[in-house]
């Protein structure tokens, strides 16, 4: 039996304890050694909640969410914040261990682009130096899954992040286009420019399919990043249009100056103008990746039983990027339904050690 010289932290406010936890608590916490016990294991969650506040969260929750009896704010505690009771020794003598992990706070952060449209974004805060930004692929948004998982991954591993919707997509202002490839190297340019205004580095910026293009255009063209991770970019644009649009498509927008979208209920989801079917089509990648400087790190990962963009473009991309390293995971489809642990440890990993590396450089 616990006694009370074992738990003085707490026994000496045992009735104060015992009649608020029977005000939240919704079940009988016993009586007796049984009941003391009970009010001992409630008052070291209380203990562990005072010393570590979970964070209040207005609208985003990444993990598990639960609400207090009364009507306080959605409280946001991360799973793996909580207490293992497996590993308390039941004996008087024993020290409780808990595994401190870092405190994440998510802030919506709006920033303006050059055509003065706001794109809408979430930073995910764990008070690192570095900040890696996520990009989403073609008419997704900060919020698809694989976005959020990885954003979370990297926030358990002590890492910041920031994931933002592209102009015309999700919450961000714009019109959505087809193309825009350049346009988003742009949008993301814009996010660069307002974190390093507040002192933040840029330890990487992610991509996920389109997003894998725009993050690789923007490394040739601004050349002001360390690390660059490629999730299921494509190689070839000119692959992967007539399933889309159709056969004949050349021939429909050149008469009809566009041609609209359908999906399987017949409705229009997106136009696809003259203008920005070509810009995709002018958008060289091997040129792009021969431009990228030979001291970025760049992390190639495609599935191999891809459905949208077939495997071979990874290893062309391997085939000419300097600094490059390639990972396939077996099995794993465009969105990496049933393989997103592999994809966090992979990308986790490989910006764990670009981070020390850079760190080593600069000193």
């Amino acid at each position: 039996m616990v006694g009370p010289n074992s738990s003085a932290v707490f026994w000496p406010h045992k009735n104060l304890l015992t009649t608020w936890l029977a005000q939240v608590v919704p079940w009988d916490l016993g009586t007796g050694d049984q009941g003391e016990m009970a009010s001992l294991m409630c008052g070291v969650v209380l203990h562990s909640f005072l010393q570590n506040p979970v964070v209040t969260v207005a609208k985003q929750c990444p993990s598990t969410c639960t609400r207090s009896p009364s009507s306080s704010p959605l409280l946001c505690s991360h799973p793996k914040r909580r207490i293992n009771y497996a590993r308390m020794s039941q004996s008087s003598s024993s020290q409780q261990k808990i595994q401190e992990q870092p405190v994440i706070e998510q802030q919506r952060i709006t920033i303006e682009n050059n055509y003065g449209e706001k794109l809408a974004g979430v930073f995910h805060e764990v008070g690192s130096t570095e900040i890696i930004i996520l990009c989403h692929g073609f008419r997704s948004s900060k919020e698809t899954s694989i976005i959020v998982n990885l954003a979370g991954a990297l926030t358990e591993a002590g890492i910041s992040v920031f994931r933002f919707d592209f102009s015309g997509n999700g919450e961000s202002e714009g019109s959505f286009e087809y193309g825009n490839y350049s346009k988003e190297a742009d949008d993301l340019h814009a996010v660069v420019l307002y974190f390093s205004g507040v002192k933040r580095v840029i330890g990487g910026i992610l991509g996920h399919s389109k997003g894998g293009d725009v993050v690789l255009l923007y490394a040739s063209k601004y050349h002001d990043v360390p690390t660059v991770v490629n999730v299921s970019g494509r190689y070839n644009m000119e692959k992967g249009i007539e399933e889309r649009l159709g056969e004949d498509f050349i021939q429909r927008i050149k008469e009809h100056g566009f041609i609209d979208v359908k999906g399987k209920e017949g409705n229009v989801q997106y136009c696809v103008t003259e203008e920005s079917l070509m810009e995709r089509l002018a958008t060289d990648m091997h040129a792009a990746c021969l431009s990228i400087e030979k001291n970025c790190r760049v992390l190639t990962v495609h599935g191999s039983a891809d459905e949208i963009i077939p495997v071979e473009d990874a290893h062309e991309f391997a085939k000419i990027i300097p600094n490059h390293k390639l990972h396939i995971v077996e099995g794993a489809d465009h969105c990496y339904t049933k393989h997103q642990a592999e994809l966090s440890e992979v990308v986790v990993d490989f910006i764990k050690e670009s981070l020390q590396l850079n760190r080593n450089t600069l000193h």
